[in-house]
């Protein structure tokens, strides 16, 4: 890891966790596992595409001289390039993938905006946002057809849990080395959950939230990660590491401000209008180190709230170039990507733009 990229006028931003272990797989498809030579395990964040109909869809908020050729071609260009640049283990879309308001065939475009991924063959992952469902297909036929998808670990929602709201709720595990001593534990538990879209209690307005019957599956299934963990064969102290991707941000994203963030905020929080208390399940938790989302486009921080670090990835599709005007206005914001590497050390944080 280490790089930075600079890529058709975007930022790929490199963040760095250094974790107390190796790691495996995921069993069931393909195994996820620590890359052997390097000691690390690569995570591509990729968050709100906001794809569309492709060549048919123009860019938005570009400079005129650009209209012509940007499209949603543009933002799959990019995501080729940040794969062939950072080389991940795993890719991870965070949601609004699509614009549904603006895909003519949810199918269709999901196809072509996952089609870099796919095309890699390497695995990944996705979570749903608040757009995903806005064009021909719902909520959980979104999620039925990322499920079907090529080279995909995503999942519908987990099988041992017979209520749960949302879809895309799931886990994957990460194993050790190859032949190392810990080649059949899950040294790194990556946790996966449906954020909602909107509010559908009328009294509360705004965006959607972790209901409880998510929560609760995230709580038994850390204990089940902890307690395999810690027994033999070769028993470890403490938890694995885990880290948790969704879409819309917690409340307490809005702790932050520019002067105790790695990165920039250069957006309010929206995220919903009531605190579900998932910050504090985590925390009780013991084993969640940092949480990655989207949402908020111009936002691209890292910050350090009761030992877990809350993160956005900004806003990938190129259409989602803004120009910052007024009073601090510093000029145009390019999306961009993150991503991450988890290491056989301890727990460290930090990012270069």
């Amino acid at each position: 890891m280490g790089v930075a990229a600079k890529m058709m006028g975007a930022w790929a931003v490199v963040m760095w966790v250094a974790l107390l272990c190796c790691h495996a797989a995921e069993g069931g498809r393909q195994q996820l596992r620590f890359d052997g030579k390097s000691g690390e395990f690569r995570i591509l964040q990729v968050a709100d595409m906001h794809y569309a109909d492709g060549k048919r869809t123009p860019c938005e908020d570009v400079f005129p001289q650009q209209m012509v050729s940007c499209s949603d071609l543009n933002t799959t260009a990019f995501i080729r390039r940040v794969i062939l640049a950072e080389k991940p283990d795993l890719i991870v879309f965070t949601g609004d993938n699509i614009f549904g308001f603006d895909a003519t065939d949810a199918a269709s475009s999901m196809d072509a905006a996952f089609a870099p991924a796919v095309s890699s063959n390497i695995p990944w992952a996705a979570v749903l946002g608040n757009h995903d469902q806005e064009s021909t297909l719902s909520r959980e036929g979104v999620m039925k057809h990322i499920v079907s998808m090529k080279n995909t670990l995503s999942q519908l929602n987990p099988p041992e849990a017979h209520v749960i709201d949302g879809f895309g709720n799931y886990n994957l595990e990460v194993h050790g080395v190859e032949g190392s001593r810990l080649a059949n534990k899950s040294v790194l538990n990556l946790y996966f959950l449906d954020s909602g879209d909107y509010s559908t209690v009328p009294s509360i307005p705004g965006y959607g939230w972790i209901k409880p019957s998510q929560q609760l599956w995230f709580e038994r299934t850390s204990s089940k990660l902890q307690r395999a963990y810690a027994n033999k064969p070769e028993p470890q102290k403490g938890p694995a590491p885990g880290l948790t991707y969704f879409h819309i941000p917690l409340p307490e994203f809005a702790s932050f401000d520019s002067s105790n963030v790695t990165g920039v905020k250069q957006e309010g929080i929206s995220s919903a209008s009531v605190n579900s208390g998932f910050f504090t399940t985590m925390v009780a938790a013991g084993d969640v180190k940092a949480v990655f989302t989207g949402h908020d486009h111009l936002n691209d921080f890292c910050g350090e709230l009761t030992g877990i670090h809350l993160c956005y990835a900004g806003g990938l599709g190129i259409m989602l170039m803004a120009r910052l005007d007024g009073p601090g206005g510093q000029g145009w914001w390019y999306s961009g990507a993150k991503a991450l590497a988890a290491e056989i050390e301890c727990l460290k944080l930090f990012e270069h733009i």
